[in-house]
């Protein structure tokens, strides 16, 4: 597993390049663990030398070799290999420079020693020069620790799919890159039960590895009782360390101390690390030193450490701390504690100060005080940073502490309530905790109430009405101006700019404009940061998307140079809600599932993430894949989604369920998620799920029902500028309009619901949502061609709007998107025309499922091409064109029903076809179909 370095096998094969070659010696030097005896067995198998004699010397083993007759071991081209050169005694070392010195034309050597063990340093020989041969070439090859890849790849070996990115950073900072080390750790955690996970923490506790203990602790304790202190200090500081450093905290005095450290250096206890700092060569080995150390000794050597570093410019206060806790003096660990969590939290690394922060709390006998200072200071930076899951549990169990003052209460309530809501997607109880904080603060913290009652103003939460938001939005815009803190008054503006955004405010414009972006008090900016994205996040639902780069951009920046890592992810999941409405597919499910992965210790965050790439998945016909994604793979109930999301999410797997042909269910699943929507009041909300939801009613022979879904739809909009909405509401009315066109079994009022359906397309090309876009042109020539068919039969109610998904790339519109009848001639004409470009946009965005369903409709009423010879074409070796259409389904993981309902085949034909795919590819199962395609 220890690698050697290329060079020294090309410096030893120069000495058996030609037969009268110059003899090579090769010294290799390294420290212990390095690999030098690895790297003399790798050299003993020196390639294109079969014929050479190899002849092993191992220094200090029974004496050495034994020595030759002059002349007798260069009598044929032959490679010595002198191992551990450092332990050769006075006699030996005589000997082996007679050997050297005879080596002959076609010979070559290799020397290794550890540098730092060696008599006389940079003299591996001995203290006297060598009298080298003429004709001799001698080289020095340094072996160094290794870089983190190559740890990596020593990890992987050992742990495999334990080996994380975590881990392995650890592992090489714990061992410094040395190779003995690595493997021998690897061991250790590759054999502890319970099994290694691949956490930091499992390889910090895994202890030092038998031999690293052995190796350090004999070269400690070979240093004398009075200089051994020096050795101890270097333990507990537990890094490099300055030479006045070590002697304070040994306690020895400047001339002992000094001493001491010499005799350390010459025993090889301790290193030299970098200019003028000391330490152990192997970080971990500080830790079998400190274990040695009695403990009396070990408290004093703890509490002139923590005085030492506190001297530190920065002052390490972790540092500090946990030296000050093993000193046993509790009251400066909390002081440091508290000074390392303000100091992370200034400089924006939030996440190192909530760790801190989260096991220090967590540590039974925190007096009250301590607990009323740090608790805060954990929920402060939890809400502006990224928070683990044990927060919300410690914060929980504080507020339940009856000792802290009300004021500290209030404030840790408050931050819970907006962890459980903005971080964790808890709302009904965030909602419960922030209603008490509001309460408990207003008489005694009266920003902190505002900044309760401001939080209450977002409307994304499932329960609470419009009207109900607004109201919390009087209060607390009045709590902010007696406040009189800037700082809160933006908090209560940026919520404003969302709420007002949410239902398509006139004034909300104006509200943005009123965001001081300029604002040099971070507070501030972090609000407008956090309102300028929530403007964002509100513009994309509306469908304002040309707005929507440059609030993201101005949001994104801002709350960078502010600080607030929350705001800056949300504005992510804004992203790529926006890039699935737009058009830009390409590489969107890789980004979707990125931002899961960087997200996964809060998986609320990345609800968008999840829902679009679950709308990925429905377009492409993963319909397995597809409803994972949209349930949020069980990470949180859906039911928690925000609003707008929860209603994205439900339209799709509506459409789902009744492309499945179970009416009855997506009806039920439409009733309940239309009163979600409706009881928030938010109507440009309903865009998503509008069209499904009153398509599952309508089939489900529930229209009284659909037709008020749409009455409240257009009402509950009125004539607020929500553009996305608009085209919704018009696809909604084509719906029903072609629904009930055949229920009556009046297929000639089908070209009225094509010319609504086109209405729509054309406002999704305005946008542009080019996807949109396309479904509803494709349900046009849908109603187009099922006028044109005697009595309409081939557009029945079973082949409704839900057959009619798909996807588009650009805002183009084909000639006849937005043409009224009367200048569609000949409609059957135009309506193909329609189908073969929505085809192509299907095609261009990879929705399989969209492209196979537009052609297969297409195939029903397209003449056949002329020149084609008559009768069927043969396909006896390759899959028909039919054949890889089906098998490209059904490797999606479509039953033979949805593939028939998708194709306008019968379930026989299907399976006919999908066995023929699989005889002609050699598939073993319908997913394994996917790889043979």
């Amino acid at each position: 597993m220890i690698a050697t370095c290329g060079s020294a096998r090309r410096s030893l094969a120069r000495a058996f390049a030609a037969p009268d070659a110059g003899p090579v010696l090769l010294f290799v030097e390294g420290a212990a663990g390095l690999g030098k005896t690895h790297l003399l067995r790798e050299l003993a198998d020196l390639p294109g030398t079969p014929d050479v004699a190899r002849l092993w010397w191992r220094c200090g083993a029974d004496g050495g070799r034994p020595e030759p007759e002059e002349g007798e071991v260069w009598r044929e081209p032959a490679l010595l290999l002198v191992d551990d050169v450092q332990r050769a005694d006075e006699d030996e070392l005589r000997r082996l420079r007679r050997v050297l010195e005879a080596m002959a034309p076609g010979s070559a050597a290799a020397v290794t020693y550890r540098p730092e063990e060696l008599p006389v340093p940079g003299m591996p020989l001995g203290g006297s020069a060598m009298t080298y041969p003429f004709r001799l070439t001698v080289l020095r090859d340094r072996l160094a620790p290794w870089d983190e890849e190559r740890v990596r790849r020593a990890a992987a070996e050992v742990l495999g799919e334990s080996c994380t990115a975590e881990a392995v950073s650890t592992l090489c900072e714990r061992t410094g890159g040395v190779p003995r080390a690595v493997v021998d750790l690897l061991a250790v955690l590759r054999e502890q039960r319970p099994a290694f996970t691949g956490s930091a923490a499992e390889v910090a506790a895994a202890g030092v590895p038998a031999r690293l203990a052995e190796l350090v602790l004999s070269r400690t304790y070979a240093v004398s009782p009075a200089h051994r202190p020096l050795v101890w200090a270097a333990a507990v500081l537990d890094g490099p360390a300055a030479r006045d450093e070590l002697i304070a905290v040994s306690g020895l005095g400047a001339a002992p101390g000094s001493d001491a450290l010499l005799r350390a250096l010459e025993s090889v206890a301790l290193a030299e690390l970098g200019e003028g700092r000391y330490g152990f060569a192997v970080p971990l080995a500080a830790d079998a030193v400190r274990d040695t150390v009695p403990g009396p000794v070990r408290q004093d050597l703890h509490r002139r450490a923590a005085g030492v570093l506190s001297r530190r410019q920065p002052v390490p206060w972790a540092a500090v701390g946990a030296h000050h806790r093993a000193a046993g003096d509790y009251r400066g660990w909390l002081r440091a504690v508290e000074k390392a969590a303000e100091s992370a939290a200034a400089s924006g690394r939030h996440q190192e100060a909530i760790t801190l922060l989260e096991r220090t709390l967590a540590t039974p006998g925190i007096p009250p005080q301590a607990r009323a200072r740090l608790a805060p200071l954990l929920a402060r930076n939890a809400v502006t940073g990224l928070r683990s899951d044990q927060t919300v549990e410690v914060l929980e169990q504080i507020v339940r502490d009856a000792d802290l003052p009300p004021a500290v209460r209030g404030e840790l309530r408050l931050d819970l309530g907006l962890m459980l809501s903005n971080q964790m997607g808890r709302f009904a109880e965030g909602w419960r905790v922030l209603e008490v904080a509001a309460a408990e603060l207003r008489e005694v913290r009266s920003v902190l109430a505002a900044r309760a009652m401001a939080a209450l103003v977002t409307p994304y939460w499932p329960g609470a009405s419009l009207d109900v938001h607004r109201g919390w939005l009087i209060k607390a815009a009045a709590a902010a101006d007696d406040s009189g803190d800037d700082a809160m008054r933006t908090a209560v503006l940026a919520n404003h700019v969302g709420l007002a955004m949410s239902w398509a405010d006139p004034e909300a414009w104006d509200l943005v404009e009123r965001l001081p972006v300029q604002s040099t008090d971070p507070a501030c900016a972090r609000q407008a940061a956090r309102g300028l994205c929530n403007a964002a996040d509100s513009a994309v639902w509306l469908g304002f998307y040309r707005r929507v780069d440059g609030l993201l951009t101005e949001g994104r920046e801002l709350a960078t140079r502010s600080g607030a890592p929350y705001t800056e992810h949300s504005a992510s999941g804004t992203r790529l809600l926006q890039e699935w409405w737009t058009g830009q597919w390409l590489g969107l499910a890789k980004r979707c599932e990125d931002f899961v992965a960087d997200t996964a210790d809060m998986p609320f965050l990345a609800s968008d993430a999840y829902v679009v790439r679950g709308l990925l998945a429905v377009a492409q016909g993963d319909w397995g894949e597809a409803r994972a994604w949209l349930s949020q793979r069980g990470t949180f109930g859906t039911e928690n989604l925000p609003v707008p999301l929860g209603a994205t999410a439900a339209g799709a797997v509506i459409r789902l369920t009744l492309a499945r042909q179970e009416v009855a269910d997506a009806a039920e699943q439409a009733r309940a998620a239309w009163t979600v929507v409706a009881d928030k009041g938010v109507w440009p909300w309903a865009a998503e799920l509008a069209p499904w939801a009153v398509e599952a009613l309508a089939r489900a022979g529930d229209t009284a029902t659909a037709h008020a879904m749409v009455r409240d739809f257009a009402q509950g909009l009125g004539d607020a500028d929500a553009p996305a909405a608009r085209a919704a509401l018009s696809w909604s009315r084509a719906v029903l309009a072609e629904s009930q066109a055949l229920a009556e079994g009046r297929p000639d009022r089908l070209p009225e619901a094509a010319e609504t359906y086109r209405k729509a397309a054309a406002a999704y090309a305005e946008l542009p949502r080019p996807y949109s876009q396309a479904l509803t042109t494709e349900c046009a020539a849908r109603c187009e061609l099922a006028a044109d068919a005697e009595g309409g039969a081939e557009g029945g109610a079973g082949e409704s709007a839900a057959g009619g998904a798909g996807e588009g790339r650009t805002g183009r519109t084909g000639p006849a998107a937005s043409a009224g009848p009367e200048s569609r001639p000949n409609p059957t004409a135009s309506a193909i025309a329609e189908l073969e470009s929505c085809a192509q946009l299907f095609t261009d965005l990879g929705a399989v499922w969209d492209a196979t369903r537009a052609r297969a409709l297409l195939r029903t009423r397209q003449p056949a091409k002329k020149g084609r010879p008559p009768g069927r074409p043969s396909h006896s070796d390759q899959l028909s064109p039919r054949e890889a259409e089906v098998a490209q389904l059904a490797s999606s993981g479509l039953t033979n029903r949805e593939i028939a309902a998708t194709l306008h085949l019968s379930p026989r034909t299907v399976e006919q076809h999908i066995a023929g795919a699989m005889r002609k590819t050699g598939a073993l199962s319908r997913r394994d179909l996917a790889h043979r395609l």
